[in-house]
Order: C-alpha cells, then sequence, then structure tokens
C-alpha cells in the first residue's frame, strides 16, 4: 500500500488542509434519507409430537417461553403447521379485540370470557354461555 496510516490521521489531515481549524467536525455527514421502517419477520421452529394436539400445547409453551425470553416477539402471531405444509398454518392464541383495543392472550377456541394480558386484565365476551 503507499499510504499505511490509518483512516483517522487521514481524515485530520484532510481536514487541517481544508480549513487550518482543528476543531472542525468530521467530513462525512449524516445520511440524508431517512431509515427504513422496522418489518415483521417470521421464524419458524420445527419439532416433534406424537399428535396435533400434542403438537399444538408444545407449541404453545415455546411461544410463552419464547415471549418470557424476549418481549419484542409478537405472541398473537405464533402459529402452527405441519412441517410441509406451511400453508395450513392455524393461529396459536385468539387474539379477539376487546372494546379498549386489547387483544385476548388466551389459546384459540378457548371457552369463557376473552381477558387482556397481565393480572386482572380488563375480560370482555359471553363468558360460558
Amino acid at each position: 500500500m503507499r499510504d499505511n496510516r490509518s483512516p483517522y490521521w487521514r481524515q485530520r489531515r484532510a481536514v487541517e488542509a481544508l480549513s487550518g481549524n482543528r476543531d472542525t467536525g468530521a467530513l462525512i455527514g449524516p445520511p440524508r434519507r431517512p431509515s427504513r421502517p422496522r418489518r415483521f419477520f417470521t421464524v419458524h421452529l420445527g419439532f416433534t409430537a406424537p399428535g396435533k394436539a400434542d403438537a399444538r400445547e408444545l407449541a404453545v409453551g415455546y411461544a410463552e417461553a419464547l415471549s418470557l425470553l424476549r418481549p419484542e416477539v409478537a405472541l398473537g402471531a405464533a402459529a402452527l403447521s405441519p412441517a410441509d405444509a406451511w400453508q395450513r398454518a392455524e393461529r396459536l392464541f385468539c387474539g379477539a379485540v376487546g372494546p379498549d383495543g386489547e387483544r385476548c392472550v388466551d389459546v384459540a377456541d378457548h371457552p369463557g370470557f376473552h381477558h387482556a394480558p397481565g393480572p386482572g386484565g380488563l375480560g370482555w365476551g359471553d363468558g360460558d354461555g
């Protein structure tokens, strides 16, 4: 290489040569275009189970455990499908929208009231009719 000096010193010498002032900031400014909005992604985890009911129970357990470890995991989006047929995915959690815009966090097709997350969460619905 012709110039073995570090990029920091090359930049500093360029600033000094251009302005003669050592307090000048960097020559490279922030990007002009705004950053992209965050997107949703899906992770597919494979596991074995004796039957569909057992697989559903395991999948609910895995989803709840992951949401405890990583709060950014969206429980409402969790689904279960056979490994060779992802197009047949079934929701794991209810997700019914309540009067205050909250979503039910109980398992899909549950009996009774819908309830919001947390102890003492808002309950709504028809109950055990």
